[in-house]
């Protein structure tokens, strides 16, 4: 009897690797989730396993359901107190994100800690699955990734002989930031046709300078601005009439929710940049 008894919980156990190449095995699904990064928060709702987060941090405002949830500080600082009042058998940490000293009394605790971070889009398509497996969820991780999967195997085949389009895209104002081409928003560019201006920089998000820019003169700027709406870092640019972007009007915004988040939403963010792409060819 005992032997069965043992059989059936070593049968329950889920195990995935995470980003860090650690496994993480449980006795069963995890039933309380906490997430310690908005993007952690948005992945676990994609991969089916929503119902069973319990725990966010700041900023987590996707799907708008994860709003209403309880918050435990910040990603960058954590109330750890208030984490563990909520009894999570599971803590989904963000890898460069979450201060390591807090992530680990958590683990000392005995919660365990499946660490995450994608870096590219198979990263994004095997953190759903693996997230679905530790959730008791894995029929709709597995459905989440495939249409990840499939949705932009589909646009690299619809942009595959696009002509190239230089492109500069603005991370933030001051300074002056972008992204190089292993960055998956530098990915993303390259998806579409894009040619990344800075792509070859050695820093994943490098600082420029105006002058900089000038030379390179790019014939499109994408800007993800402060807000979902915000378009006034393009209207900075428009004092450089010189540039080929301002002058043929290739000054596009894109939600920086759909592009600077590893999550299921950069394939609505792939799309509408490869739109902005497209808008620019017909301009020459």
């Amino acid at each position: 009897m005992l032997c069965g008894l043992a059989g059936q919980a070593f049968a329950d156990e889920v195990c995935a690797i995470d980003d860090t190449d650690r496994e993480v095995c449980l006795a069963a699904p995890a039933e309380r989730i906490a997430a310690l990064s908005p993007g952690a928060t948005e992945l676990l709702f994609a991969a089916g396993a929503g119902e069973r987060v319990v725990a966010v941090v700041d900023h987590s405002d996707y799907p708008p359901e994860a709003s209403e949830l309880p918050t435990v500080g910040s990603h960058a600082r954590l109330d750890l107190e208030r984490l563990v009042v909520l009894q999570p058998d599971l803590v989904i940490g963000w890898v460069t994100g979450n201060p390591a000293e807090q992530v680990e009394r958590l683990e000392r605790l005995g919660v365990p800690v499946f660490r995450i971070e994608p870096r590219d889009f198979e990263g994004i398509a095997s953190a759903l699955e693996r997230l679905a497996r530790l959730a008791g969820s894995e029929a709709q991780g597995r459905l989440a990734a495939e249409r990840f999967r499939q949705g932009l195997a589909e646009l690299a085949a619809r942009h595959a002989a696009a002509p190239p389009v230089p492109v500069f895209y603005q991370v933030w104002d001051a300074p002056l930031m972008t992204v190089n081409d292993d960055h998956l928003i530098g990915k993303a560019i390259t998806l579409c046709g894009g040619v990344n201006i800075f792509g070859g920089l050695s820093r994943l998000v490098p600082r420029i300078d105006d002058e900089a820019l000038l030379a390179a003169d790019p014939e499109v700027i994408l800007a993800g601005g402060r807000g979902e709406e915000n378009r006034s870092w393009l209207e900075y640019w428009q004092r450089f009439p010189e540039l080929t972007a301002v002058a043929r009007d290739n000054l596009f915004f894109v939600p920086p929710s759909l592009l600077q988040r590893p999550t299921p939403r950069l394939l609505e963010g792939s799309r509408r940049l490869c739109d902005r792409l497209e808008v620019a060819r017909g301009r020459r």
